[in-house]
């Protein structure tokens, strides 16, 4: 009799269990934990199965018969921006036959490093000279023939008018604008930009193909990853020794078929905007998980470009969890395309999570024993609706039949 309530225990737990990790189709078992909170990173070869916005990851622990859920959160290694505006006032402007000259006074010398320029014109192309003072009397340079531009047409809308340069720390800073033309209602906003680099990480390709579409005015690139990877950044390194801009988009593919033309893709924007030599080849982008990446340049009637080749990277993702039991098996769970986002009220509480946590360490994935899909059949499939059916059909015309022959 005891070994019959033992075996009925094991069985009521081993369901129990099933019932919470059966929707989810692999797991991973979690190893090293000694407190309650800790830390984790998310192994490369996890994203393949992951689904884009993680709402399916889950952390459970075992014990005995109990299932638990463990809280925890999802964070991202990305770079923080900052962009500190600087309090200023235009003390001086002026202009001679090389062009025109404004200055800037600071309420007091301060380290900046860009200065947003903002006029009327649409079309131009001007070269700018940069220098700063703590007198304005004695000026060093600090940018030289530096170009702005702007062209608006029905090919391109381009606009190019910041100014970047290393940190400089004056009271008084002085532009001049070699032009021809005065710019109009001249305005400026001056910045003190820093980041503070995330665990971005460069991620590793395995094919790169560029095709040059003479017909479509156009060259494209095509990226291929060995494993589904996050991607926050993408960086084209350009060989080709001219000026230039051109339109640039750049789609990753969500989901692939066969045609009679091979393979194709179906794709989603990453990023849109303008490729060129003025400004930096690096674009940034929601950190999104690709498998397979196009980029797009329309060249118009332009040579095409010459590429060297491309740099992508990533920000991995950790889990900040919570164990409260220490005596349970842990393991984490995912691949369930019904699963929603879970809710935990420790992103409330965040500040109040130690800061020096251990990181543990998440196993090689593996089937989840306990995975089960229900399928259900349609309607018609079913016999015992079938048999239903007929003796409802059959019970109608009798009774139609027998109130026929009554009358």
């Amino acid at each position: 009799m005891l070994k019959i309530r033992l075996l009925s225990l094991l069985i009521i737990g081993f369901v129990g269990v099933q019932a919470q990790t059966k929707s989810y189709k692999f797991k991973r078992e979690i190893t090293g934990v000694q407190s309650v909170w800790h830390t984790m990173k998310l192994p490369d070869d996890l994203y393949k199965h992951q689904s884009a916005d993680f709402a399916d990851l889950r952390i459970f622990g075992i014990k005995g018969k109990d299932t638990t859920e463990v809280p925890y959160i999802l964070k991202q290694g990305k770079d923080k921006i900052t962009n500190k505006s600087i309090d200023f006032k235009q003390i001086n402007q002026s202009e001679n036959s090389t062009g025109y000259f404004y200055t800037f006074q600071l309420k007091e010398a301060s380290i900046i490093n860009q200065i947003d320029l903002d006029f009327n014109q649409i079309n131009f192309d001007w070269r700018v000279m940069l220098e700063g003072s703590n007198d304005n009397t004695n000026w060093f340079s600090i940018l030289k023939n530096y170009r702005i531009l702007g062209i608006k047409n029905n090919d391109t809308d381009y606009k190019f008018s910041k100014l970047s340069f290393p940190d400089s720390k004056y009271q008084y800073f002085r532009i001049a604008i070699k032009s021809d033309l005065k710019p109009e209602n001249l305005e400026a906003k001056i910045s003190k930009m820093d980041t503070v680099s995330g665990n971005a990480e460069k991620i590793n390709y395995t094919s790169y193909n560029l095709f040059n579409d003479v017909a479509a005015q156009r060259s494209s690139i095509e990226i291929a990853l060995k494993n589904a990877s996050p991607i926050s950044s993408l960086k084209l390194n350009v060989e080709s020794d001219f000026d230039f801009y051109r339109n640039i988009k750049i789609r990753y593919a969500t989901e692939s078929f066969e045609s009679e033309k091979g393979t194709q893709y179906n794709f989603m924007p990453l990023y849109e905007g303008t490729l060129s030599s003025l400004e930096k080849t690096q674009f940034n982008f929601p950190n999104t998980i690709v498998k397979f990446l196009r980029i797009d340049i329309q060249n118009n009637d332009n040579k095409p470009l010459r590429f060297k080749g491309v740099e992508l990277f990533g920000s991995s993702y950790e889990i900040i969890a919570r164990f409260d039991d220490l005596d349970s098996k842990y393991a984490l769970y995912y691949d369930n395309p019904n699963a929603d986002n879970p809710n935990y009220e420790i992103t409330n509480f965040e500040n109040k999570i130690p800061s020096n946590l251990t990181q543990i360490n998440i196993g090689k994935e593996e089937k989840n024993p306990s995975y089960s899909i229900v399928i259900e059949k349609p309607l018609f499939e079913n016999k015992s609706w079938l048999w239903a059916l007929m003796g409802i059909i059959i019970f109608v015309l009798g009774w139609f039949s027998f109130k026929m022959l009554r009358d």
